[in-house]
């Protein structure tokens, strides 16, 4: 089990070590460009893993700078959700006032194309009831009235086209 052991930690700290360095912003890293921290903990497993777990990035300041998961001023700070976010619920705020050259969502123009479009589709409904009734009415149809028991052309639907 020891010799498991000392297969499976060095292990785990060079990935852990890896994903990290790969991971983390380039303004973030010390002394020594990512790709050669990469290759570092690539090349030497154990040695790369600790050298950039102590050295080859900036740490966070211990007791922390304010709320967790929200980036402090100097930045560095974490992921912060869009809800949280004050940038992210500006702009989605400010999508609806800008004004380059597109319409805002909800304009009477709008309102009268959506209009419009359902009164086509409406129409186009009827055009093929229509022609169904039509259809079903045809030589050797029952009585064509169509308030059968689940025979009738309500019940089926139209024909994709």
């Amino acid at each position: 089990m020891l010799r498991v052991l000392m297969i499976l930690v060095p292990l785990a700290l060079s990935i852990y070590a890896f994903i990290d360095c790969i991971t983390t912003d380039e303004q973030d890293i010390r002394y020594i460009p990512k790709p050669i921290w990469a290759i570092l903990v690539l090349l030497f497993p154990v040695v790369g893993s600790v050298s950039w777990l102590i050295a080859g990035r900036k740490r966070a300041a211990p007791g922390g700078a304010g709320r967790p998961g929200v980036r402090s001023a100097g930045g560095g700070g974490g992921w912060v959700a869009p809800d949280d976010n004050p940038e992210f619920l500006k702009s989605l705020n400010d999508k609806g006032h800008k004004d380059d050259g597109d319409e805002p969502a909800d304009t009477p123009g709008d309102r009268e194309s959506d209009e419009e479009r359902l009164r086509d589709w409406e129409a186009d409904l009827r055009r093929r009831e229509e022609e169904l009734r039509r259809k079903g009415e045809g030589p050797g149809s029952g009585s064509g009235s169509g308030s059968g028991s689940g025979s009738g052309p309500e019940d089926t639907p139209p024909a994709a086209s």
